[in-house]
């Protein structure tokens, strides 16, 4: 992936994440890991953007 391709993608799972967040306000999920697995591969995402930007 290129380095806009992974800054677009990362706007778009945290907006998801947000409206995760949002719904799980307004009807409790039972499931939360979701919340942890989304958090983590928006993590994973910007260490691979930041090692990109760095290579550059």
């Amino acid at each position: 992936m290129s380095i806009a391709d992974l800054q677009d993608r990362i706007g778009v799972e945290k907006a998801n994440l947000d409206t995760m967040k949002i719904n799980h306000a307004v009807s409790p999920l039972e499931n939360t890991s979701e919340f942890k697995k989304k958090r983590q591969d928006i993590a994973r995402m910007m260490t691979v953007l930041a090692e990109k930007e760095n290579q550059e």
